[in-house]
């Protein structure tokens, strides 16, 4: 299917309403918390890193492992130095206290109770020291391997962004193809950095804890986990709760990002009509809305996290009342008591700590869908498996190419026709123009011809080959275009015509703003070619920005010129300048010029005139003004009343 774009180009505020509509209605997607599919092409990209992550895993694992060392040093040193029991039973020593025991007998060893002591606040504190490095180590791995995932995930993007077709663009506000590269990707690297290696490290040591406080002593154990079903309860609750706040958190913010970028980029317009005030309403308005979904996730957060701290209370509660009840009866020891206070306090943390992981989860499930539909959209136009390339000799431009159009039917939306069996030719070197109401298609001719659209019917050919079986790079290195609204770089001026091309050397630089009458002015400015530009140009006049961009034209010396409108904001002094550089310029190159402004085509060889999408007359400049038609028209509204000043 040919690709298919708007009938216009929306307007300002047509960007903003599909902005607005379209990335909420993204927003409101989350999908499921968790898909197999999704993850395991997530897990693509950690692969040329999979030595980090197994790093990352292990330290992890070995983090867990000496969490769980404290509470059982502490429970060795109650009851070994702290509170001996002389002729104590078994159940009145510790398990972990009579395990160690038992090694220092077999390895002949016999601490007094000071040195005990010491020697168990060492075990703890080195456990302590030695998981701050640990964790240290891991994030720091973690953090490393997600900025290079999401620099491979950026690059993908954009990469697939530079291949999609000009209709894709117009389709999709650019606020929402921003928003993929920067908060979605940032979502995934949350889950990479924070998420999956943390939720593992959180299994693990919960597992580690359960079976240590089985070990310790089983009744007590089953009196930890008496709360947990409430525990569970809650946790669910605020996982549905969260999920939906978090849905209209990220509908109201991509309503802001649609309103400012509308209103940011139009501020010109906005200041004009003295429309200040009633944008800042509006403002207010969708800012106060996101304000108050951001209240209501606050909320739910502040209500769970002190509600587990509440539920973990009562569970250290119960395990004093149960344990110390134990202990005065003898079947439980105090240092058993105080480590599983301990474990219980370690316990519950993570609990919690998978619920706000199942919320980056979500969150990255969501992001990663609307990336990857990104990614895995086809290049609805490219190369051909074997492309067409022009034979070049060595150092040697060719001549100027031929183009025909060949009963040519277009349309950007169905049924609304463009172009309808337009036909003509363009022969090597010779310079057409193209005129009409506006409307009319002109422009629609340049994106065939660059193939930035395909035709619906019929052909377009440069040399005889049609552009479809042409390889790309090439067709489009062979043309160089400029059109009405110039666009700058962030740069250099040198950089904006140069373009990063390393065969245009200082001096082709020179003489590319020389012919177009450019280099007076950047010889005037403060670095000359060096001088900063700011961004889309700002700090440069309307024809300042259009002088640059025929500098950059010239400078690829190109076999096809296009200029569309590209003279209609220059002013009419440095038009004639212009004028007289492009008629020697022009020599050698096809050259298909659009203007409304009928002054600068007529020593075209050939004017074409298209009106509702047809080719209704061509001809010279003079031969269309004998045949009084639409042409004629056109010249007598712009310069009847002008000839006539001047013929008295």
């Amino acid at each position: 299917m040919p690709a298919r774009g708007p009938s216009r180009l929306p307007e300002a505020g047509d960007w903003g309403m599909v902005a607005a509509v379209s990335e909420a209605h993204e927003e409101e997607v989350l999908g499921k918390a968790y898909d197999a599919r999704l993850m395991a092409r997530l897990m693509a990209y950690v692969r040329p890193y999979w030595g980090r992550a197994l790093g990352a895993v292990g330290l992890i694992i070995l983090s867990s492992f000496l969490q769980l060392i404290g509470p059982l040093a502490t429970a060795t040193a109650i009851d070994l130095y702290i509170r001996p029991a002389e002729g104590a039973s078994a159940d009145e020593v510790s398990t972990a206290a009579r395990w160690v025991e038992e090694r220092l007998t077999a390895w002949g060893l016999e601490l007094s109770p000071a040195e005990g002591i010491a020697a168990m606040a060492a075990i703890y504190l080195s456990a302590l020291l030695l998981a701050f490095v640990v964790l240290y180590a891991q994030g720091r791995v973690m953090l490393m391997m997600g900025q290079l995932i999401m620099r491979d995930l950026r690059n993908q993007v954009f990469r697939r962004l530079q291949e999609l077709p000009v209709s894709y663009f117009d389709r999709n506000p650019i606020g929402r193809l921003v928003t993929r590269v920067t908060t979605d990707i940032d979502a995934l690297n949350e889950l990479f950095t924070s998420g999956l290696v943390s939720i593992f490290g959180d299994l693990f040591l919960l597992a580690g804890i359960v079976g240590v406080l089985f070990w310790l002593n089983w009744q007590l154990a089953l009196v930890t986990f008496c709360i947990l079903p409430l525990l569970l309860l809650l946790t669910f609750w605020f996982r549905v709760r969260a999920r939906q706040s978090y849905r209209e958190v990220r509908v109201k913010i991509a309503r802001i990002n649609a309103f400012l970028q509308e209103h940011v980029t139009g501020m010109s317009v906005l200041q004009l009509f003295n429309g200040e005030r009633r944008a800042f309403d509006d403002f207010s308005e969708i800012n106060e809305d996101h304000r108050v979904a951001n209240v209501r996730a606050i909320f739910f957060y502040a209500v769970y996290y002190p509600t587990v701290e509440l539920i973990t209370a009562i569970g250290i509660g119960l395990i004093i009342g149960y344990g110390g009840n134990r202990v005065v009866a003898g079947v439980v020891s105090l240092g058993a008591l105080v480590a599983f206070v301990q474990y219980a306090q370690r316990f519950y943390q993570p609990l919690s700590d998978l619920s706000e992981k199942y919320n980056i989860l979500q969150a990255a499930m969501a992001s990663s869908e609307r990336v990857f539909a990104l990614v895995d959209r086809p290049v609805e136009i490219a190369s051909p498996v074997d492309p067409w390339r022009p034979l070049e000799e060595a150092g040697e431009r060719p001549p100027g190419a031929a183009v025909a159009f060949e009963q040519v039917d277009f349309s950007y939306l169905p049924d609304e026709p463009v172009l309808k069996n337009v036909s003509f030719t363009i022969n090597p070197g010779e310079t057409v123009a193209v005129v009409g109401h506006t409307g009319a298609g002109k422009s629609t001719l340049t994106n065939l011809l660059l193939r930035f659209y395909d035709v619906d019917a019929g052909q377009v050919t440069v040399d005889g080959v049609d552009v479809r079986s042409w390889d790309l790079a090439a067709l489009r290195s062979a043309t160089a275009m400029v059109l009405q609204d110039v666009f700058l770089f962030s740069g250099t001026l040198g950089h904006n015509i140069r373009l990063g091309s390393d065969r245009i050397d200082d001096e082709a630089l020179r003489q590319a703003a020389r012919e177009v009458h450019a280099l007076p002015f950047i010889e005037r400015s403060e670095k000359g070619f060096e001088t900063e530009v700011k961004e889309r140009g700002a700090g440069l006049s309307v024809g300042q920005k259009q002088l640059v961009a025929f500098a950059r034209a010239l400078a690829f010396d190109p076999r096809m010129l296009i200029l569309d409108e590209a003279t209609s904001s220059i002013d009419t002094e440095t038009e004639q300048l212009i004028q007289r550089a492009l008629e020697r310029l022009l020599e050698g190159r096809t050259s298909l010029v659009i203007a409304h402004r009928l002054s600068t085509i007529q020593k075209a060889d050939r004017i074409l005139v298209l009106h509702k999408g047809c080719l209704r007359e061509q001809g010279t400049h003079q031969e269309l003004l004998a045949q009084r038609g639409i042409y004629y028209r056109l010249y007598q509204l712009q310069y009847k009343d002008q000839e006539v000043a001047r013929a008295g």
